[in-house]
């Protein structure tokens, strides 16, 4: 049986979005963010991030800054017992036309087919439109934070990711 995941945008849904967060000083965890982590992880979900980070090719901040964002976050949710399966993100601006940016699936099913995950049985969680859409283009379920615009059609809307992992932890038992 192939594992189930769930993916998750980084800014505006694990993070504070200040926008382009790629300095440690920046980097701040939404409420229950750890909570909701350990919840999912403890139901058996794959945790993935998988995030836009155009503001390294924009010059905003150096791919060394970032990378010491990604180890301040798996640090210290390590902390508290999570454990991500993979960081993925894709430094291109939406002008490059990236497969690997979101909203292309691509990232997605590339980790799914190298971790043995079941995207039908997997999630996609962020605040933005593109996140949604690239849970669709991927054929996983998608949850929208509250952050989020109200227009785009997502599988469950949530007030934060705590409330998304309740969520998914109750759907996932159909």
């Amino acid at each position: 049986m192939s594992d189930r995941a769930v993916f998750l945008d980084r800014d505006g849904t694990i993070n504070v979005d200040y926008g382009y967060v790629g300095k440690t000083d920046t980097f701040t965890f939404l409420p229950r963010v750890r909570e909701a982590l350990v919840l999912l992880q403890g139901r058996g979900f794959k945790l993935f991030v998988i995030s836009n980070q155009s503001g390294v090719n924009r010059g905003y901040y150096t791919h060394e800054d970032l990378q010491a964002v990604h180890d301040k976050m798996v640090s210290e949710l390590g902390r508290s017992g999570v454990t991500f399966s993979d960081v993925f993100y894709c430094v291109h601006r939406p002008d490059e036309k990236c497969e690997c940016r979101k909203p292309s699936p691509k990232a997605v099913r590339d980790i799914a087919a190298r971790f043995g995950i079941d995207l039908r049985r997997s999630y996609f969680v962020g605040d933005r439109e593109t996140d949604i859409q690239t849970g669709k283009n991927a054929g996983t379920r998608t949850v929208l934070l509250s952050t989020g615009p109200a227009a785009i059609a997502c599988d469950h809307r949530a007030a934060d990711l705590y409330s998304a992992a309740e969520w998914i932890i109750g759907d996932a038992k159909v």
